[in-house]
């Protein structure tokens, strides 16, 4: 039997690093090209990045915990609801910023949401293959 807890702190842990690693990459890409531009794209990226990370932990503890044969159910939906989630963020900040900032956010925001969607994947796939 897994330790549901241990594999709930240890995903959002790794989701922590990939997101600090990211920024500090970011940041150094904006201090070395001199792309001032992409700091709140950073900084929003990371919030929802975050945010939906422990999210979706912290309800797969859960799941995990109480009604383990609906975690293929679980994992489809967190698929949904973290793409809706995300058109939902850009919408929004498609409404409070001006078009030329759009495209330098949505270049930053999917690299967060690809690379985070990925660690998904792998650490799930390897939880629930034992």
């Amino acid at each position: 039997m897994m330790n549901v807890g241990k594999l709930c702190h240890r995903y959002i842990r790794q989701s922590t690093f990939f997101i600090i690693g990211l920024s500090l990459l970011g940041l150094l890409v904006m201090q070395l090209s001199m792309l001032d531009e992409i700091l709140y794209p950073i900084l929003y990226s990371v919030i929802f990045s975050f945010v939906v990370e422990v999210v979706d932990a912290l309800i797969w503890r859960r799941v995990a915990l109480r009604v383990p044969e609906s975690l293929p159910t679980f994992f489809i939906g967190v698929s949904g609801f973290r793409m809706l989630a995300a058109l939902a963020f850009m919408f929004i900040y498609y409404l409070a910023t001006d078009s030329d900032n759009m495209l330098v956010f949505l270049l930053v925001f999917m690299i967060y949401y690809f690379v985070l969607m990925t660690h998904h994947t792998i650490f799930f796939r390897k939880v629930m293959r034992g």
